[in-house]
């Protein structure tokens, strides 16, 4: 049984078949309507990948069965191997799962009994975000065409940032030249295997992609956040109009979102004519209809 957990999992010809079927779908190729059914289990709040998933599967055809966790059996205590046991017995077929807790499926894959649904991970505490990683994929070829030899910049909370981890690996498994900045507390040493740290403003002018992320108060200390200042956060490493100016034409902005403005990226940035970040939001949706159908194994042509 195929399930989509983990982008960089996947081999690359198949991340690229799927960058090519989210465009095909966005241009107007035609999907295989379905009548499956799957359920959304959110353990984390979200609004954009909730919501973008939910669209995916509506524009699929899938029958959508609604379960809220903090109302189910788990909250009595089932494990939620037993409710995913539960859910395919019933007839679901999908389960999109965003959990608090990193690698939640490994467990789920390892237990032994009845079969479970088609797994899709929309999230992992701070390990993966695939799902965000596909769109963002798509997003950057949309533009460049190719990922070879781009030079692309993850800047922020690196150490908490599910997109980021899912990011600067597969990127760097296909060919950009990847550069991380932020706050040196929240490097993580194992990025280093995909790229260097550097100065925010080290070779700005020849940079190609630059992705912001938020700062993840929800997963710092408390003592990090009561130290926190917003402007010395932003003049730091938040974009600003003089390195808006600096970056090239071609170049774009990137934020997986929800952004924080004035934090990460200046409010008159946000969607000034270099930011992809609403064509993220709408790329997403062409993304998750592309892992629905990989996760199904839909017969499809891919260009």
């Amino acid at each position: 049984m195929r399930h989509f957990l983990n982008i960089n999992a996947i081999e690359l010809d198949d991340v690229l078949d799927l960058v090519h079927r989210a465009l095909a779908i966005k241009a107007g190729r035609s999907v295989i309507q379905s009548n499956l059914t799957v359920t959304n289990l959110f353990f984390e709040n979200s609004t954009r990948t909730h919501s973008s998933f939910q669209m995916a599967e509506n524009r699929l055809g899938y029958q959508q069965i609604d379960i809220d966790p903090q109302q189910s059996s788990m909250s009595k205590g089932e494990s939620l191997t037993d409710t995913l046991k539960t859910l395919k017995a019933i007839g679901v077929d999908v389960a999109v799962i965003r959990h608090t807790v990193n690698n939640w499926y490994d467990q789920v894959l390892t237990a032994t009994g009845h079969e479970i649904p088609h797994l899709i991970n929309a999230g992992d505490g701070s390990g993966q975000h695939p799902s965000q990683s596909l769109l963002d994929l798509v997003t950057i070829y949309e533009q460049f065409n190719h990922f070879a030899g781009l030079n692309i910049r993850i800047v922020g909370d690196l150490a908490h940032s599910r997109v980021a981890r899912s990011n600067a690996e597969i990127l760097h498994h296909l060919g950009a030249n990847m550069t991380f900045s932020g706050p040196k507390d929240w490097q993580p040493n194992d990025f280093g295997k995909f790229g260097q740290f550097v100065a925010i403003d080290d070779d700005w002018e020849n940079l190609d992609v630059v992705i912001f992320l938020r700062v993840q108060h929800e997963r710092i200390t408390q003592t990090e956040n009561q130290n926190f200042s917003t402007k010395q956060y932003h003049e730091q490493f938040g974009l600003n109009r003089a390195r808006y100016e600096r970056l090239k034409a071609a170049a774009i902005i990137m934020h997986p979102a929800p952004v924080n403005r004035d934090v990460e990226i200046a409010d008159e940035l946000v969607e000034a004519p270099k930011s992809r970040i609403f064509e993220q939001m709408n790329n997403g949706v062409y993304a998750r209809m592309a892992i629905l159908e990989y996760t199904t194994e839909a017969t499809y042509a891919t260009h």
